[in-house]
């Protein structure tokens, strides 16, 4: 969450766009640890920062797994325009091959892509519910999902779930929501990813074999964790 994510704008603020509302929430977290951070040393500790802390002590509490994070980060100033339009932000439906192009036109790797931070979080279930309802003319599902999996999902998230209206969340991962673990490429292995994005990783001979490793990709993933949140900082996006 870069300082662009803090600004308000009344027609076009990155929060606000269709890529991050309702989904990112928590702003009053980042907005007190600044307030605090600026009556001691002002001008100093980024945002961005402060969510690089933030994210590293979740892990911690979450996975029992401690980082050192280097601090450095720049705060963006980009409002909708440059974040969506530009396709900074992927959305759930790509496949695995868009995927990797976004990523890569950022200098981002496979692995550094497939690192299953999806074992927690939430989704909205109109970022997903394609998947369930009318998926095409032929297939009323996604045959990629698990019947049993997607009957649940059904009970959840009603075919008339809007982003405006009655939508309601699910965890990304219904196993082990709480905790940060392999049990995100478990899932995709059962065919129980939520999300377009995820469940596509296992579709592709690219990225198969890092979801198939399980818990080897696992560990190697939790070291390029670090470099990944270092490559936005030197440019300040």
């Amino acid at each position: 969450m870069p300082l662009s994510y803090l600004i308000q704008h009344q027609d076009d603020a990155e929060k606000d766009s269709l890529a991050n509302n309702p989904s990112l929430r928590g702003f009053e977290v980042i907005y007190e640890a600044k307030a605090e951070l600026e009556a001691q040393c002002p001008q100093t500790v980024s945002c961005a920062d402060i969510l690089a802390f933030a994210a590293r002590d979740s892990v911690c509490e979450l996975g029992g797994i401690s980082y050192k994070v280097p601090s450095g980060r720049r705060d963006g100033i980009s409002l909708i325009e440059e974040a969506t339009k530009k396709n900074n932000i992927p959305p759930p439906t790509l496949d695995a091959k868009e995927l990797e192009e976004n990523f890569a036109q950022k200098g981002l790797t496979l692995d550094e892509m497939v690192t299953g931070t999806h074992s927690i979080g939430i989704s909205h279930c109109t970022s997903f519910k394609e998947r369930l309802y009318n998926f095409s003319e032929t297939q009323l599902q996604n045959p990629s999902m698990d019947p049993i999996f997607a009957r649940d999902l059904k009970t959840k998230c009603p075919q008339t779930a809007t982003r405006i209206l009655n939508d309601p969340t699910v965890p990304l991962d219904v196993v082990t929501p709480n905790r940060l673990d392999i049990n995100y490429y478990e899932n995709l292995k059962k065919h129980h990813g939520l999300l377009t994005s995820d469940q596509t990783l296992l579709s592709s001979p690219s990225t198969a074999i890092i979801v198939k490793n399980g818990l080897r990709s696992w560990h190697r993933n939790l070291r390029v964790m670090v470099p990944v949140g270092l490559k936005p900082a030197t440019f300040g996006s």
